[in-house]
């Protein structure tokens, strides 16, 4: 008995230092994608969590780069190490081919990180997740990735990523479905738009609070297309008191975008809306913006998810009785003519969003936008029912795809002859004049404009998430 505890306290020993060998932040990057292989998680949502939290400013930008540089490079990364593996057909285990990943990125895309370093932990790694025996074939694999590119040294000089890596980053079937839709040069902004790390915009900087983050370290620029937005340029606004205490807020400025949009489209007829419907609320960014736009509107807020409306409702708490949360299917409302605007930022495959949730490319199959259009389209019929005559309906998506946007619209006024498309660009311009608009963003968005008057905000013309807004009106 005293043997077999001896020995437990030799294993816990022996575990313990080899988790000392692997960084913080590669371990925590390790677990993050093991969480993804083994469910359904999102990265942005794992690197939320209080595990990457925990760690140390540099170690959380290290962990983040990992997680999001694999994902987006999986499929390159995979190819690479293939070549050297004994049997290439052979299927590994999930933590041993995570192990390769991580190694092969480090090796082929951090400059600053020391080859020892990326082979040794990686090795580490596969050996902290029970695969002694398979550890070797990772060394091996690795060390002849690194001499590959021209030895511990000088791999960098010999690597450089070209114009078909972008586009080899992503699966066939979706480059060939861009291709046929947006032309080849819009196909490579997508792709290579979606391999950089996005930019971080941020919502409701007063010059009090910039010059405030400025002394927390924060370093901020003008946006693009926003004047009420910023880009973080260096720094972590996560930990200033000004992000604490919900004065400032991350949001995409496309994102925001939608959300002014939607603050616009209900004057479009010349009234001041008094009640907003904003169907699918979650997680809150562009009903905030609802709310600053119309301060003496009462918004309805809904969500289907227990578990995001709870969060909902925490964000939204500063506006107090202004806001009736629903817990409700968006599709199953039954309020009729209730509403002088309805937002339908609609659940959607996510494809403009590869930069950020560079795994739905992995996750996605193309049959999967026929199921998503079914959904679509039943919030829109409830977001055209709930507007009075006379009332805007601003649907939006961050998708790509026209299953998800033309075609649904298409399919829904088909059906429903009490609406119409309002062409976006009355709402462009309104924005201007307000100077919500930054100088030049509105003849740069007048460019993005569909022929049916619908805009398409494609990555790689802004540096923002793809998203597709479209403007109906309710005639009867």
């Amino acid at each position: 008995m005293a043997q077999s505890s001896g020995e437990a306290q030799q294993r816990l020993r022996q575990k313990k230092s080899q988790s000392a060998d692997i960084s913080p932040a590669r371990r925590a990057a390790f677990d993050v994608l093991m969480a993804m292989e083994r469910g359904r998680s999102h990265a942005d949502e794992l690197l939320r969590g209080k595990a990457v939290a925990d760690l140390g400013h540099a170690d959380r930008n290290l962990t983040t780069a990992l997680v999001l540089g694999v994902l987006r490079w999986q499929i390159r990364l995979d190819e690479e190490t293939k070549k050297f593996l004994t049997r290439p057909g052979a299927r590994l285990d999930e933590a041993v081919r995570l192990a390769l990943r991580m190694g092969a990125f480090q090796l082929l895309f951090l400059d600053r990180v020391p080859a020892h370093a990326a082979i040794d932990e990686s090795v580490e790694l596969a050996k902290r997740a029970g695969h002694r025996f398979a550890a070797g074939m990772v060394n091996a694999v690795l060390r002849k990735v690194a001499a590959e590119r021209g030895g511990a040294e000088r791999r960098f000089e010999a690597f450089s990523v070209l114009e078909e890596d972008f586009i080899a980053a992503y699966p066939e079937w979706m480059v060939h479905r861009w291709e046929r839709f947006f032309g080849a040069e819009a196909t490579f902004g997508i792709c290579r738009h979606g391999q950089q790390p996005p930019r971080l915009a941020l919502r409701s900087v007063d010059a009090r609070t910039e010059a405030e983050l400025a002394a927390e370290g924060v370093r901020l620029e003008p946006a693009e297309m926003l004047t009420p937005a910023r880009i973080i340029t260096a720094g972590d606004v996560t930990v200033t008191e000004a992000f604490r205490e919900g004065r400032v807020r991350v949001q995409d400025e496309g994102s925001e975008l939608i959300g002014e949009i939607a603050a616009c489209a209900g004057e479009m007829d010349g009234r001041k809306p008094e009640r907003i419907l904003d169907l699918c609320a979650a997680p809150g960014g562009k009903t905030l913006i609802l709310a600053e736009r119309n301060p003496e509107a009462r918004i309805v807020a809904c969500e289907a998810s227990s578990a995001r409306m709870a969060k909902l409702r925490e964000r939204l708490a500063g506006l107090g009785e202004r806001v009736e949360f629903r817990s409700a299917d968006a599709a199953e409302l039954n309020d009729e003519g209730a509403f002088d605007v309805a937002l339908a930022d609609v659940p959607c495959s996510g494809t403009g969003t590869l930069g950020r949730n560079p795994e739905i490319r992995h996750r996605l199959r193309e049959q999967d936008l026929v199921r998503q259009a079914e959904r679509q389209r039943a919030i829109l019929r409830t977001a055209l029912r709930a507007v009075r005559p006379g009332g805007s309906v601003v649907y939006s998506t961050c998708s790509l795809e026209p299953e998800e946007n033309e075609d649904v619209v298409r399919a829904v006024l088909a059906e429903c002859a009490m609406a119409h498309v309002v062409p976006v660009g009355a709402c462009i311009k309104g924005l201007e004049s307000r100077g919500v608009l930054a100088a030049g963003a509105a003849e740069r968005l007048h460019g993005c404009v569909t022929p049916e008057g619908a805009l398409r905000l494609m990555p790689g013309v802004f540096w923002t998430d793809g998203f597709f807004v479209v403007l109906l009106e309710r005639s009867a």
